[in-house]
């Protein structure tokens, strides 16, 4: 059998794409697209879309949380995105615990305690009769302490994750503060650091007060300053104009015994010598330090800012700007059928020739 040859012309192979190939007397085709048929039931398949009014009502929204949570259940044949990221998870390497151990009360005697308190609370008259009568009020100071104890160090790990605090500090590593450091500016305790509040410069220039609760004759060491030897001078935030919120750590490390620190006394107000990496400073004495506590606020640039740069720092303050391009306005329509009240607002004071603005 002669089989002619397909002519292309120019430089275009376009015809390649119908090029026939010939097995004995059969023409074949090359497949240039193939959809396979799915591997199982897909998504509401067997839902008759043409009679919707027929199907079940679920009338409560509990009973449409129950169906979703059920049918969530289900193993069905294709990759859910959950277990797209069950399998990221399972790859990627668990964060080290690097904080103090902590050792839960067994559950009988969490049961206990509270029964004993539940028991006393009942002997007392007056909290019985304040309760009885709705006039039965908690302090807050309680509440705190409580919650401090318990549920406090856990919710502040959430907080740090959240700001990214332990992924910028020590990457792959967290920890559970289980000491509760209290970090306040001014005399009266104003400008209290809590856990991504914000503070002006301003209110942190001085050194903060620091407290915490500690076994008597413990060392501690706390990061930018510290409740014994002063190895920096404290200088008051200076985030630069136009860079956003920053954010300021506190990490109290307690130690086993006395480190003796291979840092120069820093005197001057160089940022170069300032520079500090909580990593490397961790690395190096982690068998004798371990972190305990934290504490965090998030400032911005004003006007003591630029007091820092040229007064302390002796240098130029930078200053970052955005160069943004203008608004875009499609030209003026004359009569601008269903447009907005302001349309007219947004052609005002322009240099085109405008309608219906006086």
């Amino acid at each position: 059998m002669d089989v002619s040859p397909l002519v292309c012309r120019g430089s275009s192979w376009r015809c390649a794409a119908r090029r026939v190939f010939c097995c004995g007397r059969r023409w074949m085709w090359p497949v240039l697209g193939h959809r396979s048929p799915p591997l199982g039931p897909m998504p509401n398949e067997d839902i008759d879309w043409t009679q919707l009014d027929s199907l079940e009502k679920y009338l409560s929204y509990t009973r449409y949380v129950r169906a979703t949570e059920e049918a969530d259940q289900k193993d069905v044949w294709w990759k859910t995105y959950r277990k797209y990221r069950e399998e990221e998870n399972k790859e990627a390497v668990e964060p080290v615990n690097i904080g103090l151990p902590y050792q839960r009360l067994s559950r009988n005697t969490e049961v206990k305690e509270r029964k004993m308190v539940m028991l006393e609370n009942k002997k007392n008259p007056e909290m019985e009769r304040d309760n009885r009568l709705r006039t039965f009020r908690i302090p807050l100071d309680i509440v705190k302490a409580q919650w401090q104890q318990t549920n406090g160090p856990y919710h502040i790990k959430r907080l740090a994750e959240h700001y990214g605090v332990y992924k910028d500090l020590f990457p792959m590593a967290y920890f559970v503060p289980r000491v509760v450091l209290h970090a306040a500016y001014g005399e009266d305790h104003s400008a209290a650091v809590h856990y991504g509040n914000h503070l002006t410069p301003s209110q942190a220039a001085q050194a903060p007060q620091i407290h915490f609760e500690a076994e008597e004759n413990s060392l501690w060491t706390l990061l930018l300053t510290s409740p014994g030897e002063e190895i920096c001078s404290y200088i008051s935030p200076f985030p630069a104009r136009g860079t956003g919120f920053h954010r300021y750590i506190y990490i109290l490390f307690k130690q086993e015994e006395i480190c003796i620190l291979s840092v120069p006394h820093i005197c001057s107000y160089s940022l170069e010598q300032r520079t500090f990496r909580p990593l490397d400073f961790y690395r190096k004495h982690q068998d004798l330090m371990t972190p305990a506590g934290l504490a965090f606020f998030q400032c911005q640039w004003d006007q003591s800012v630029s007091y820092t740069f040229h007064t302390l720092l002796n240098m130029r303050e930078p200053v970052f700007e955005y160069d943004r391009p203008p608004v875009y306005h499609p030209p003026q329509k004359k009569y601008p059928h269903g447009q907005p009240l302001r349309y007219l607002d947004r052609y005002r004071d322009g240099a085109e020739k405008t309608y219906g603005i006086y």
